[in-house]
């Protein structure tokens, strides 16, 4: 078996043990809300880890183990020091999760030790670089909610069973282990939100049309400074950049703060060094903390036709100034899109995911989508997706691609309907590999597939009024098999026949039974 074999059957088994884990743990409350214990601890195990492992080869030549220099002063701040520089976080001997496990295994562990280590970890790194990645890291994980338990007693065996589960999982945390781990928390957000039903759009976007969008703006790239998601969720879509393109540093902004922790920690744990990303908590609409930044790269699932506010004050902001409207109070899709635009770098990429009314809708979002086309001419793709691909809802949606510098093609844009090849699945459907790869590979070509794309010239757009609706530029009508009329009324013919015969029989036998009177073809 191969190294990648092997790692590929590694990340199967822990799939499946971590998702039994969390089966077996959530008892006295939904997988939706137990998540935050069970990410939260495999969390707190993972900087234990990397603790124990940075440590270890500080002191490799120095002949003491951790506790050994945490105790000696004159090493004790030392490490600290470097710890703080090279990880940003400080977790004490006493505190890592092994030591945890150890009170586990000997029946002395006590959920205020837990809760004593999580505040330690936290004030350690107060006033430092790594203070905004860290703080309120671990709000999430209540240890005083009395769904773990009424007192401290019962909280304290339900933690200490999930401390015990997450122990008995190999993780690992060498260079290949973090890619699977990373994985596997992956795995795990995502099991947790196919079963959260309308709440899991909050902070997971479904695989398929993640990596889709992430192929689409990194073609041609191998290196980024900065990607940006302005409604990032737990990151899960930043992170996948990664696998496409070597991306610098991230920036993203979330709105619930529940979420926002999980990014922040997704980001951490899939070995993101907290100088290299920023996450936000906050509106992104309202309050814009990416501020005066521009990206090379951006990457969105908003919430689809959501409310804002859509204040007067906006019509001076930088961000919707120019369009000369508002995206409407109840449908911010356009909002979120004039966002992204304002922070587009100047050979920036934007690819988002928007319901198919932003194609067609009139008044205030007419007039914006064609200022897009027309005055800015950013609009470079507009790709149609199967329906019921996404956690919450079953509409299908689209994907706009927008690129700054359009040199080769400012003369047109380019259609693709892919609605109609996915795999089916009982309660959400799927973009396979090879639908996937079709619509990348088409839209790299940028050129007409019968039933399938379309290049679209500006010409064609201003006659169609800017409606971008991808019926009008991607033809899928299957025409109805031409019908032979004499054919058919042949064989109608054929059959009252054959059942005039069937009428005579019957008449036959109904006079052997005495039943003359009555006639087969009267009956009904």
């Amino acid at each position: 078996m191969t190294e990648s074999q092997q790692q590929s059957q590694h990340q199967k088994e822990l799939h499946a043990r971590l998702w039994e884990m969390a089966n077996d743990l959530r008892g006295n409350m939904e997988a939706y809300e137990f998540k935050n214990y069970i990410l939260g601890m495999i969390f707190y195990r993972y900087l234990s880890d990397k603790t124990t492992a940075f440590v270890e080869k500080l002191l490799e030549e120095d002949e003491v183990d951790y506790r050994g220099a945490f105790n000696d002063e004159e090493y004790k701040a030392d490490l600290i020091e470097e710890m703080l520089e090279s990880l940003g976080f400080v977790i004490e001997p006493d505190d890592l999760f092994s030591e945890m496990v150890k009170k586990v295994e000997n029946n002395s562990f006590d959920i205020e030790d837990l809760h004593e280590a999580i505040n330690s970890l936290t004030e350690s790194t107060l006033g430092r670089p790594s203070q905004d990645a860290f703080e309120g890291l671990f709000d999430d994980m209540d240890l005083s909610s009395t769904k773990l338990g009424k007192d401290v007693s019962t909280r304290s065996k339900l933690m200490a069973k999930i401390i015990s589960a997450i122990d008995s999982i190999e993780f690992g945390i060498d260079e290949t282990s973090i890619d699977v781990l990373g994985d596997a928390y992956e795995y795990l957000i995502g099991q947790f939100a196919a079963n959260a039903g309308k709440k899991a759009g909050e902070f997971y976007t479904a695989t398929g049309p993640a990596e889709l969008l992430c192929r689409l703006t990194t073609i041609g790239l191998t290196d980024v400074l900065s990607a940006a998601d302005p409604t990032c969720g737990s990151g899960s879509l930043l992170l996948r950049l990664n696998k496409y393109a070597n991306v610098r540093t991230f920036f993203g902004q979330e709105l619930t703060s529940t979420t926002y922790n999980l990014a922040r920690m997704n980001m951490i744990l899939h070995g993101v060094p907290y100088q290299n990303f920023t996450i936000y908590n906050g509106d992104t609409l309202e309050d814009d903390h990416f501020e005066e930044n521009k990206f090379r790269i951006q990457v969105a699932n908003p919430p689809y036709s959501a409310k804002w506010s859509a204040d007067k004050r906006f019509e001076q902001d930088e961000r919707f100034s120019v369009y000369g409207k508002l995206a409407p109070k109840s449908k911010a899709d356009f909002a979120f899109l004039q966002h992204m635009i304002y922070h587009m770098d100047d050979d920036g990429r934007i690819a988002i995911l928007l319901p198919h009314g932003v194609l067609f809708r009139g008044a205030a979002e007419e007039k914006i989508r064609r200022y897009i086309i027309e005055e800015q001419n950013y609009l470079d793709a507009v790709i149609g997706l199967p329906a019921n691909l996404f956690f919450g809802t079953s509409i299908p949606v689209c994907i706009l691609v927008l690129k700054k510098d359009r040199a080769e093609n400012k003369d047109n844009i380019f259609f693709i309907d892919a609605s109609k090849e996915f795999e089916s699945g009982k309660n959400q459907n799927r973009l396979r590999k090879e639908d996937i790869n079709k619509i990348v590979d088409t839209y790299i070509k940028r050129e007409d597939v019968e039933k399938y794309a379309h290049k679209a010239t500006m010409d064609e757009i201003a006659e169609n009024d800017f409606n971008l609706n991808i019926p009008r530029y991607v033809d899928t009508f299957e025409e109805e098999p031409e019908v032979d009329l004499d054919k058919e009324f042949e064989a109608l013919a054929e059959c009252m026949r054959k059942s005039d015969e069937i009428d005579e029989k019957l008449d036959e036998y109904f006079e052997e039974l005495g039943f003359g009177g009555f006639k087969a073809g009267e009956m009904a």
